[in-house]
C-alpha cells in the first residue's frame, strides 16, 4: 500500500480544457456539455444540495421529538465524521472517473465481473436517491415558505396548500436550470455565501436578541422522546436521521465534473470540502438553535408546522423571526435548484447509457444552452411525484428523507466497496488516500450497511396508516422495477456505459455541437 500523503497533484493550467476533453475522450465520451465550472463552483454545488439551512432546519421538528437537544447536537458530529468516510472514499475514486454518470460508470469500470450488473443497480439507486433528495429539499422549502406565507398572509399550513407550492418550487427550479449552467453556477456561488452569511446571522441574533436561553445541560445532554417508542436507544439511533439526511448530495461535484475546469482535482475537492465545512458551520447553526429554544412545548405544537420559525419567533419577535425565516427560505431554494441540476445530470448520462425508460427523449441536449432539458423536467417531475403521499400521510416527508438517504448513501459505496475488491490493481487519479483508502472504504461500507437498515425502520409506535414509514416500500417497487427489467430484458443489451466513439469523432461530434450553439 502506497504512504503518499492525502494531498492532490498540481496541474498546469494552461493545459487543463485539453486535459480535461482528452480525459473524457479517454473514458469515451465526448464533450457535450459546457465546461464552465471553476473548482469553486464545482464545490459550491455540493455545499448548495448539503445545505445546513435546508436539511438542519427542515428535519428540527423531527429531532425535538426524536431523542431531543442530545441527539440533534451529539448526532451531527458523529454522523458528520462518518460522512467524511464515505465522501473520502468516493473522492478518490471521482478522481479516476470525472465523467457525469459517477457512480454507476465508477461501478462499471471498477467491478472484476458483472460489471454491468453492477452498473445498472448502482444507476437505480442513485436515481431514486436523486429524485428523492430533490423532492426532500424543495419539499421541505414549501414547508418553510408555507410556514411564512401562514405568519404574514393567514395562509395556512393544510396539506393541500403545501403540495401546491412544493409544486410551483419545483417548476421554478427546473425553469431556471434551463438557462444554462453559467447560470446555475452564478446561483451556486451566491448560494455559498448566502449559506455561510446566513448562518452567522441566525446564530448571532439568537444568541444575543433573546432575554434568556437554556442551559448547557438542556442543550447537551436533554433527551425527548415524544415517538411512542419505549427504547430510549433505538430513538437516539432514529434520531439520527436529521443529520444523516442534511449529510446528502454530495455526489453532485462528480456529477458535474463534466462542466468542471481540472476535474480530476476539482470534483474530489468539491465532494469533501462541501462535507467538512457543512459539518462544522451545521453543528454551530444547531447548538446556537437549541440554545434559543424558549418553550419546547411552542417548538413542538406549533400551528406553523415548522418548529424553527416558532423558536425564531419566540427568541426575537414576529418581525426579526420572519426576517430570519425569510433567510432559511432563500438558502433552501438555492439548493433546491443545486439538486435539479445535479439529478437532470445523472439522469442526462444514465439515459446517454440507455438504462432509463425513453432513454432518447431524456438524454437530448439543448443545443443553445448545452443543457438536458428533458432530463431536468424528469427530475422535477418524480420529485413531485414521490411527494404526493403527503396528502394523507403525515410522517410522508421522514419517509421522503429516508428513501433519499437509503437510495443515495448504497450508490456512494458500491463503487466503495468494488474499488476495496480491486486492491492495488486500482488506478488511482491525481487525488488519492495513499495508504489510507482501505481502512476508511471499509468504515464507509459499515456505516452505509448499516444506516439502510436503520432508516428503513418505523419511526412512531403504534404504527398506523397516517404514520407508516413507506421508505421500504419505495425502495422494494423501484429496486423490483430495475431488477425485473434487468431479469427479463435489460441483461441482455445494457453492457455498462456506452463507448460513444474513436477521438477523432468525439472532436468531429463536439465541433458540430459548438457550430448548433
Amino acid at each position: 500500500m502506497s504512504t503518499e500523503p492525502l494531498i492532490p497533484a498540481s496541474h498546469d493550467g494552461a493545459a487543463r480544457r485539453d486535459s480535461d476533453t482528452s480525459r473524457l475522450h479517454q473514458l469515451g465520451y465526448a464533450q457535450e456539455l459546457a465546461r464552465h465550472m471553476s473548482g469553486f463552483s464545482n464545490f459550491a454545488v455540493s455545499f448548495t444540495i448539503i445545505s445546513i439551512l435546508s436539511g438542519c432546519l427542515t428535519l428540527y421538528g423531527f429531532g425535538l421529538n426524536t431523542g431531543g437537544p442530545a441527539v440533534i447536537v451529539w448526532g451531527w458530529p458523529i454522523v458528520g465524521v462518518m460522512t467524511l468516510m464515505v465522501g473520502l472514499a468516493m473522492a478518490e475514486v471521482c478522481s479516476s472517473f470525472p465523467t457525469a454518470g459517477g457512480l454507476y460508470y465508477w461501478s462499471a469500470k471498477l467491478a472484476k465481473k458483472n460489471g454491468a450488473a453492477w452498473s445498472w443497480f448502482t444507476g437505480w439507486f442513485n436515481f431514486l436517491g436523486q429524485v428523492a433528495v430533490t423532492a426532500g429539499i424543495d419539499f421541505g422549502a414549501a414547508f418553510f415558505l408555507n410556514a411564512f406565507l401562514d405568519l404574514q398572509f393567514g395562509f395556512d399550513a393544510r396539506p393541500w396548500h403545501t403540495i401546491m407550492l412544493f409544486g410551483l418550487i419545483l417548476v421554478l427550479h427546473a425553469t431556471l436550470n434551463q438557462f444554462g449552467v453559467k447560470v446555475v453556477a452564478l446561483f451556486n456561488n451566491v448560494s455559498v455565501w448566502w449559506h455561510v452569511v446566513g448562518v452567522a446571522v441566525i446564530v448571532l441574533v439568537l444568541a444575543f436578541a433573546p432575554d434568556k436561553h437554556q442551559s448547557t445541560s438542556f442543550v447537551f445532554t436533554e433527551f425527548v422522546n415524544n415517538t411512542g417508542w419505549h427504547s430510549s436507544f433505538y430513538v437516539a439511533l432514529i434520531g439520527l436521521l436529521l443529520a444523516q439526511y442534511t449529510l446528502t448530495g454530495f455526489d453532485a461535484s462528480a456529477h458535474m465534473t463534466e462542466e468542471t475546469r481540472d476535474a480530476s482535482v476539482a470534483g474530489p475537492r468539491g465532494i469533501v470540502m462541501s462535507i467538512v465545512v457543512s459539518i462544522v458551520a451545521g453543528w454551530v447553526l444547531l447548538i446556537g438553535l437549541t440554545f434559543a429554544i424558549q418553550s419546547y412545548d411552542s417548538a413542538t405544537g406549533t400551528a406553523t408546522a415548522v418548529p424553527p420559525a416558532q423558536i425564531f419567533i419566540d427568541a426575537v419577535g414576529e418581525t426579526g423571526g420572519k426576517l430570519l425565516l425569510l433567510i432559511a427560505i432563500g438558502a433552501q431554494l438555492f439548493c433546491g435548484m443545486a439538486s435539479v441540476t445535479a439529478n437532470s445530470r445523472m439522469i442526462y448520462a444514465f439515459s446517454r447509457d440507455g438504462a432509463l425508460p425513453a432513454s432518447a427523449v431524456w438524454h437530448r441536449i439543448n443545443p443553445r444552452t448545452r443543457t438536458p432539458t428533458n432530463a431536468i423536467w424528469l427530475a422535477a417531475g418524480g420529485a413531485f411525484l414521490l411527494g404526493l403521499p403527503y396528502l394523507w400521510n403525515a410522517t410522508a416527508y421522514a419517509a421522503v428523507t429516508s428513501i433519499a438517504v437509503i437510495g443515495l448513501y448504497i450508490a456512494y459505496v458500491l463503487p466503495t466497496f468494488l474499488r476495496l475488491r480491486q486492491g492495488d490493481a486500482f488506478e488511482r487519479g491525481p487525488w488519492h488516500l495513499g495508504r489510507w483508502s482501505r481502512p476508511i472504504g471499509t468504515v464507509a461500507v459499515l456505516w452505509v450497511a448499516f444506516i439502510t437498515v436503520l432508516f428503513m425502520l418505523p419511526t412512531a409506535s403504534p404504527v398506523t396508516r397516517t404514520n407508516f414509514n413507506y421508505t421500504p416500500l419505495a425502495v422494494l417497487v423501484v429496486l423490483g422495477f430495475a431488477g425485473i427489467w434487468w431479469l427479463v430484458s435489460a441483461r441482455k443489451w445494457f453492457t455498462g456505459p456506452k463507448v460513444q466513439g474513436s477521438p477523432e469523432e468525439l472532436a468531429a461530434m463536439e465541433r458540430e455541437l459548438e457550430s448548433l450553439a
